[in-house]
């Protein structure tokens, strides 16, 4: 075992980890006061149930054998038996356990990003029951075809460095499906202006997941070397393209800056050079980077109306756009001067069209498999499981109807400072908040 390079995945393992609790700040900081709670806790929970479930299963149906080069097959259910000692890379001195737990980490953060498309409006039960579902019958195959040996998509060729087409397209296709199922918001299209609940949270939110993209992309080389170095040096050029594109874009069209802008365009970055950050130069991440952010500010803006659809925090617009331009720039810029071990380069640097070709096909076979296997399951679910709360629960919020718990209790609360401590005030003061006859 390389120690070196397998304190680098353990570490990189521990960031990817963090950005989960930084999603939720994120996703919290955006929602109405009264869904917090509910938000915070639909992105916190996926810690533990994506854990048990991994173990189970999630490894073996990645990892192990091959059905079709769709799927693996459970030989150690919930790992017993697995020798974790085995190499699982002998040229990098990586281990099946370090690599385990490194996979394991994307496993937790991917069915969090779609919670931003539920907000307000789902059962806590059913998107639990999801989850394991979605977990079982997509997330697991699309990291078997994309990432296994024996994978559909990586035997075509599909280059997807951290995560383009297995994490941000599959979350964002499966974030657009579930805002369709369930239906506008009350009152949707007549709010003035979005009352957010806490803006620094989503800046602090916006930062953890930036430092924790490190892990996701630059440990994605599964070793401390020069393509980690690469992916680490185009993660951050790309994402300050695109936080500046959108800040600059906002400026031009809304007539200033917002916070809530830069932290999406920052977002945009980090999703659209993903799938090529172990492959591209840092020029090339620039136009990654900068090409995400339009597009997804285009489409959320200009397209997403018209559609109609109601994706409150933008799951598909970020990371589904983002994840599709990404992907397919992929074989636009990809450069064996960036990665020597890709078989060609891209369209820009000489390679012509066929990778390009690849990553379309890549791309469009990702969204037409998630948008089957989820319509599938949510049909079936809604036979048993009710997938939208009643009108009265979605009006008084999810936070008090599905879990009992404030963010604020001194806001939520009715009772005013004059109703507890009326014997103390004297005169007409004490008269204030009682009732008129």
């Amino acid at each position: 075992m390389n120690g070196s390079n397998t304190t680098f995945l353990i570490i990189s393992s521990v960031l990817v980890f963090f950005m989960t609790p930084g999603l939720a700040f994120f996703y919290g900081g955006l929602v109405s006061r009264k869904n917090v709670v509910n938000t915070m806790l639909s992105v916190f929970f996926i810690c533990g149930i994506a854990v048990l479930l991994y173990a189970a299963v999630g490894y073996e149906l990645s990892f192990n054998g091959n059905i079709g080069g769709v799927i693996g097959k459970v030989d150690h259910f919930f790992l017993s038996g697995l020798d974790l000692a085995k190499m699982q890379s002998k040229e990098l001195g990586i281990n099946v356990g370090a690599y385990l737990i490194f996979q394991m980490m994307f496993a937790i953060i991917t069915p969090a990003l779609f919670v931003g498309a539920i907000v307000g409006r789902m059962r806590f039960n059913f998107l639990l029951i999801f989850i394991v579902l979605w977990s079982i019958f997509i997330y697991y195959p699309m990291v078997h075809i994309v990432w296994s040996a024996n994978g559909l998509l990586a035997s075509f060729g599909v280059l997807d460095f951290a995560g383009g087409t297995v994490v941000h397209i599959n979350a964002g296709v499966t974030a657009l499906l579930l805002s369709i199922f369930l239906g506008k918001r009350l009152n949707f299209g007549k709010r003035l202006k979005v009352e957010h609940y806490n803006m620094p949270w989503v800046l602090l939110g916006t930062a953890i997941l930036w430092i924790g993209w490190y892990g996701f992309n630059a440990g994605s080389a599964l070793g401390m070397n020069e393509v980690a170095v690469q992916a680490f040096l185009t993660t951050t050029i790309a994402t300050g393209a695109a936080m500046i594109t959108w800040m600059v874009v906002d400026m031009i069209v809304v007539k200033k800056p917002t916070l809530e802008g830069v932290c999406t365009g920052t977002i945009c970055g980090l999703v659209g050079i993903t799938p090529a950050a172990g492959f591209v130069t840092a020029a090339g991440s620039f136009w990654v980077g900068a090409i995400s952010a339009l597009a997804s500010y285009g489409f959320i803006t200009y397209i997403k109306p018209k559609l109609k659809y109601d994706d409150p925090l933008d799951a598909f617009g970020c990371h589904g756009v983002s994840g599709i331009v990404g992907s397919i720039l992929t074989g636009a810029f990809a450069s064996k001067v960036a990665n020597s071990s890709i078989s060609e380069n891209g369209l820009f640097y000489g390679g012509g069209w066929h990778q390009l070709f690849i990553q379309i096909v890549g791309t469009l076979f990702t969204m037409v498999f998630v948008t089957v296997i989820v319509s599938v399951i949510v049909v079936i679910m809604k036979l048993f499981v009710k997938i939208r709360v009643n009108e009265d629960e979605e009006i008084e919020g999810l936070d008090k109807s599905e879990h009992g718990e404030y963010a604020d209790y001194t806001v939520a609360s009715q009772t005013s400072d004059i109703e507890k401590y009326g014997k103390e005030f004297q005169g007409q003061l004490a008269q204030f908040n009682k009732p008129k006859s």
